[in-house]
């Protein structure tokens, strides 16, 4: 049986990865800086990561939500306390695309409304009522387009109180830090306007930290910056270090009831054994400073290439604009260096999302290797 094609693939195949390298079937060695778009949190293998999942699958590998697991509970606990965040309950399920569903259909349910304001360049998904808030009419059929949704810009705050004023929104949803669409960020301003206006109107404040979440901008959650509190939050990518898992963090001010959301494999127990041990690396290792501090680091480094125009992000999601596409430059890295990298809608922009404790020495030899891409001396 083939494969349904819907992906287009590099003639790689990784068979091992360790810290922040993958090994292809010929043994050959490669930089992972993309961490199969910001999945890879503690690096590939960690040990007490496979020592964590092996125990737990050789006890019990999965039950569903029919019967009690504390490792939920102890997994909310550990996000609760490593985020530094309060009056928050947590719903475990599978991906980022499936936290943003339930994220709406929460909003939705809380509100009693059915439309949703999104922004330019956002990503949110490719499922059903995720992808009519995507900014990309390619990957929209014809059924994804029958929600009602409204795409807005950055900074623009009176487009959105009109919006607002019309009294059927649900939600606002936004990614603080935009991944697919190029690095953007919205001013801390327009957050906390957008945040007092939700309030206003009584609409849902969503804050989808399915990538720039789980300590990849150094601080735990992106927003976090801004100093706002959304009423909802979306996680996952880096929650489980490649095992499937994601989640929505729901203000307690919205009320449970039973059978409003549900999965059979959400929370399942390797699941939440993945991200417990993904927590405690991150809290052990200190990797929220890592990433603040290589953050730094590569802006120094950057300096040293005139063709980057601007660095975007924070700590370890990162963006180098340069003043042409480079798409050639990502394969040269690739084939010829050995390097893994991302790209994103803004065709200029080389994408760098690498596990969370990477050092200084595996960005010198990403500058190593641009410097001979662009022939610098």
């Amino acid at each position: 049986m083939d494969l349904f094609d819907v992906y287009p693939l590099y003639n790689i195949t990784p068979i091992k990865g360790v810290g922040a390298y993958v090994f292809d079937k010929e043994d050959r060695k490669y930089l992972d800086l993309y961490g199969g778009h910001a999945v890879i949190s503690i690096g590939h293998s960690h040990p007490a990561y496979v020592n964590s999942i092996s125990k737990q699958v050789s006890e019990l590998g999965f039950y569903s939500n029919s019967v009690k697991n504390p490792l939920q509970n102890e997994l909310a606990d550990k996000l609760e306390k490593i985020a530094e965040i309060k009056d928050y309950s947590l719903f475990l399920c599978n991906s980022g695309a499936e936290a943003n569903e339930n994220a709406l259909k929460v909003a939705s349910f809380y509100t009693g409304k059915d439309r949703v304001i999104y922004f330019e360049n956002a990503f949110h998904g490719r499922t059903s009522g995720v992808v009519a808030v995507t900014d990309n009419e390619n990957i929209k059929a014809p059924f994804n387009k029958n929600h009602k949704a409204t795409k807005l810009v950055f900074e623009d705050i009176e487009a959105l109180e009109n919006e607002l004023k019309k009294g059927d929104v649900a939600a606002v949803i936004f990614e603080v830090i935009q991944g697919v669409g190029g690095l953007d960020e919205a001013s801390t301003e327009f957050y906390q306007k957008t945040a007092e206006l939700c309030k206003k109107y009584n609409s849902v404040l969503i804050a989808d930290e399915v990538q720039s979440g789980y300590g990849r901008t150094g601080d735990f959650f992106a927003f976090q910056k801004h100093n706002i509190r959304p009423d909802i939050i979306s996680i996952a990518k880096g929650m489980g270090n490649g095992f499937p898992i994601g989640g929505v963090l729901i203000d307690n001010a919205i009320s449970a009831k039973s059978g409003m959301l549900g999965t059979t494999f959400g929370g399942n127990h390797l699941a939440c054994a993945a991200g417990i041990s993904v927590l405690e690396v991150i809290e052990k290792e200190n990797l929220l400073k890592n990433a603040a501090e290589l953050f730094e680091y590569v802006k120094e480094k950057a300096a040293e290439i005139p063709q980057i125009q601007k660095i975007k992000g924070r700590g370890l999601m990162i963006g180098l604009e340069f003043d042409f596409e480079i798409a050639q430059i990502r394969k040269e890295l690739l084939f010829k260096h050995q390097i893994f990298t991302g790209a994103s809608a803004n065709k200029k922009l080389l994408r760098i999302l690498p596990p969370l404790n990477i050092k200084k020495q595996h960005f010198d030899e990403l500058f190593k290797a641009l410097k001979i891409v662009l022939d610098l001396k």
